[in-house]
């Protein structure tokens, strides 16, 4: 016998029945956001590396480390040597998009997709090489900034919105401003010279990026490093009038609206493009990497892309980890749609039972159709299996008499039902 060929590593197949819990997350995630007119938008899946190179930052730990990228070997001469990349997150993707399409002249601001992502990551609970993301994002048009807060604050309670409408409680806000491209860099610089004589005392990862990009160092989850961590400069001190303005501004209106919120001052995200809000949601039901999702405002992003002057916030949601998170209340089987009921046809009247099934699926039923080479006894242990409320007996006589016997599994009630009148009589008594 060949060996089985399984899944690749860092991936897995997502079955029935926790894929309902997966459609009954997307299908509240349409709802919360067409509530605040986002718009949905859906990007390839991989794209020319330098959009993350420029948009994400070359010594993020994703474009350095975690990336799938391959050279284009097509046959056109024009693709020969390009270099692509899987992507690694959505944002960049969609600031492509919204300045390829000068999505701006069309009044469009709002996006969301969801949809896969990949890294080259470490596989661990609730992390997958193919994991997951919901993405939204404001983007433009560029103004003063005053309304800058607003769109900020708009995000962060249609997000609290949203975790209310899944039934997700005990989450935590935690808020930080990251300032200015400007405060950035008078800020890496303070890190980078307070670093310099303890990084040989930190994770290997921490003494690159104390080099390469210090901001990064406030990322790590090493717990010896966390010492070092808290004695380090802290953004806050860096910044300037207008970002604080800016920072009271959100938490105000946070207050106004009652999102309730905690200020995290280590909190920088993994991604170069962030300034002044950034923001994670966090869950105690995911242990150490306790994140649901986490985003930020990244004003500056489009320019670097090559388009106009367009203020942008957005965020990204950890689809699987939010799934981790719905378990602990909400297990699939409790979302999933089972079969009202199962059509059973004794020998003979399968054509019978198949027109019979498709009358009450027109109805938005669930139906279940067996065989007519099934014994009764295999008919009734199908339908117990496939978890339907009623078994319908589909014999000569019922199909002559225009009328079925419906048996509840449950009680073991039985009732004759006309064929005008059932579907009405089942959807009465299915809870869809």
């Amino acid at each position: 016998m060949m060996k089985a060929i399984k899944a690749p590593r860092g991936t897995r197949d997502i079955l029935p029945p926790d894929t309902a819990l997966w459609n009954f997350v997307e299908a509240a995630v349409r709802d919360v956001f067409r509530a605040y007119n986002f718009q949905e938008i859906r990007t390839p899946i991989f794209e020319s590396t330098e959009l993350f190179a420029r948009g994400v930052g070359e010594e993020t730990d994703i474009v350095s480390k975690e990336m799938f990228t391959w050279e284009d070997r097509g046959r056109a001469e024009s693709d020969k040597g390009q270099s692509l990349t899987l992507r690694p997150e959505a944002t960049a993707g969609i600031v492509r998009a919204y300045i390829e399409h000068k999505m701006w002249d069309r009044g469009l601001n709002k996006f969301f997709c969801i949809g896969p992502m990949f890294r080259r990551e470490r596989p661990q609970k609730g992390r997958y090489r193919q994991f997951y993301q919901i993405d939204a994002e404001v983007i433009g048009p560029a103004s003063s900034g005053s309304d800058l807060p607003a769109r900020d604050a708009e995000i962060l309670e249609m997000l609290a919105t949203l975790l209310h409408r899944l039934g997700i409680t005990h989450w935590n806000l935690e808020l930080n401003s990251v300032g200015s491209s400007q405060e950035r860099v008078k800020f890496n610089e303070a890190l980078r010279v307070a670093l310099e004589p303890v990084k040989d005392k930190m994770c290997v990862d921490c003494q690159r990026r104390a080099v390469t990009n210090p901001l990064r160092v406030l990322d790590c989850k090493v717990p010896e490093d966390q010492p070092i961590i808290d004695k380090l400069p802290r953004i806050t001190d860096f910044l300037e009038d207008e970002s604080r303005k800016h920072f009271d501004a959100v938490q105000n209106i946070l207050t106004k609206v009652g999102v309730p919120f905690s200020i995290n001052t280590r909190l920088v995200r993994g991604l170069d493009y962030y300034t002044r809000t950034a923001f994670e949601f966090t869950h105690g039901a995911l242990g150490a990497q306790n994140a649901i999702l986490g985003g930020g405002r990244y004003d500056g992003l489009s320019e670097a892309l090559g388009g106009p002057a367009a203020p942008g916030i957005g965020f990204a949601i950890g689809e699987d980890r939010l799934i981790l998170s719905l378990q602990e209340k909400t297990p699939a089987e409790a979302v999933v749609r089972r079969p009202g009921v199962y059509v059973a046809p004794m020998a003979g009247m399968n054509a019978d039972a198949a027109q019979l099934a498709r009358e009450l699926r027109r109805h938005d039923l669930v139906v279940e159709l067996g065989d007519e080479n099934f014994r009764l006894k295999k008919s009734f242990e199908a339908a117990d299996k496939a978890g339907a409320k009623y078994i319908l007996i589909v014999g000569e006589n019922e199909v002559k008499a225009d009328a079925f016997a419906l048996k509840n599994l449950a009680t073991g009630e039985q009732v004759q039902i006309g064929r005008a009148e059932l579907a009405a009589w089942l959807k009465a008594r299915i809870v869809p």
